[in-house]
C-alpha cells in the first residue's frame, strides 16, 4: 500500500498534464514506476484505502490465460471489464476485424496463446514457458508478451500491461511485468492484483517457489475526472494491513487453469478496506 500511495502522491505532486487522444481528456503524468510484490512472504498487494474487486482481476487474468477473445467469456468467468472497450469503442465497432458483439480481436491472451509468425503459423507462448520452468528450464527468454504491433488494428485496445517476463533462480520463480501505461486510480488496482497472481499461479503449477514479482510502469496517470477524488479522499484515507491471498492446492497443471478453475478457487483473508470509491472509466 505504501508504494501504492507514495506513486499517487507522486503525481499529484509532480505530474505533467498529457492531452490523451484516445479519449479526448487530460491526464496528469509521471514517467516511470517500479513496485515490487512479495509473493514469498505472502502480502497480497491489494487496495485497502478503497475496495478493491480483486475477483474481477484474477478473472481477467485468468481469461488472458486462456486465450479468451470474447466479451462474454469474460463475464461468465466472472469479469465485465471488456465490455465497453469491445462494444462502446466508436473505433473498434467501425472495425473490418470485428467479428460481432463481444468481440475484442487479438488482444491480450489471444496473442500470448497463438502468436502470429510471418509464415502465418502460430505459437503457444504461454505453454512453451510452461513446459520449460516445469522442466527447471530458464533460457532468459521465458517471456509472456502480448504486444504485436503488426496487428494491432486486429483488435480493441492496445495491451497496457504487455509483457511478463519469469526467471528462475535455483527453485525460485521471478517475475518481471512491464505496463506501458496505467490509469492509477482504477487500473493499477487491478494490475497489482494480477501481477501478484500471475507470479503466484505459475509457481504453484510449476511446482517451484515464488519469489518477488517486479512490476514497472512506464506512463501512469489520473485523469483530470479523477484527480478530485484521489487527491481530497483516497490520499486522505489510512492504510490497512495486507491481506493474504489463498489458491487452492489442487490446481496443478496448465489444463487445469484452463478447464474447471472457477474464482471459488480463491479467497482472501483478513481484507479491511475502506468504501468504495467510484472513479470515471475513460474507453
Amino acid at each position: 500500500m505504501k508504494q501504492y500511495l507514495d506513486l499517487c502522491q507522486r503525481i499529484v505532486d509532480e505530474g505533467i498534464w498529457v492531452d490523451n487522444e484516445r479519449t479526448g481528456k487530460k491526464c496528469l503524468t509521471v514517467i516511470n514506476a517500479d513496485l515490487t510484490y512479495d509473493v514469498a512472504g505472502g502480502e497480497f498487494p491489494l487496495v485497502t484505502t478503497r475496495k478493491s474487486f480483486w475477483k474481477s482481476a484474477i478473472a481477467e487474468m485468468i481469461g488472458y490465460l486462456r486465450g479468451y477473445q470474447s466479451a462474454a467469456d469474460f463475464r461468465k468467468l466472472g469479469t465485465k471489464t471488456w465490455d465497453a472497450n469491445a462494444n462502446e469503442n466508436d473505433a473498434w465497432l467501425a472495425s473490418p476485424h470485428r467479428l460481432g458483439p463481444d468481440d475484442i480481436g487479438e488482444a491480450y491472451g489471444v496473442v500470448g496463446r497463438g502468436w502470429r509468425t510471418a509464415d502465418g503459423s502460430r505459437i503457444d507462448l504461454l505453454r512453451q514457458i510452461m513446459d520449460d520452468l516445469s522442466k527447471g528450464v530458464d533460457n532468459r527468454g521465458e517471456i509472456l508478451t502480448f504486444y504485436n504491433p503488426g496487428i494491432f488494428d486486429r483488435a480493441c485496445l492496445r495491451p497496457c500491461m504487455y509483457s511478463h517476463h519469469f526467471s528462475l533462480l535455483g527453485d525460485t520463480l521471478y517475475l518481471n511485468s512491464t505496463q506501458r501505461s496505467c490509469d492509477v486510480p482504477l487500473g493499477l488496482n487491478f494490475n497489482m492484483v494480477q501481477v501478484y497472481f500471475l507470479l503466484a499461479i505459475i509457481a504453484q503449477i510449476t511446482g517451484k517457489k515464488a519469489g518477488k514479482a517486479y512490476h514497472k510502469i512506464v506512463n501512469a496517470h489520473i485523469y483530470e475526472d479523477q484527480l478530485e477524488l484521489m487527491r481530497d479522499v483516497q490520499l486522505k484515507r489510512e492504510p490497512f494491513p495486507a491481506p493474504k491471498l489463498i489458491i487452492n492446492p489442487e490446481i496443478k497443471t496448465l489444463e487445469d487453469l484452463e478447464t474447471w478453475v472457477t474464482l471459488d478457487d480463491f479467497d482472501v483473508e483478513g481484507y479491511q478496506c475502506h468504501e468504495a470509491i467510484k472513479y470515471p472509466f475513460s474507453v
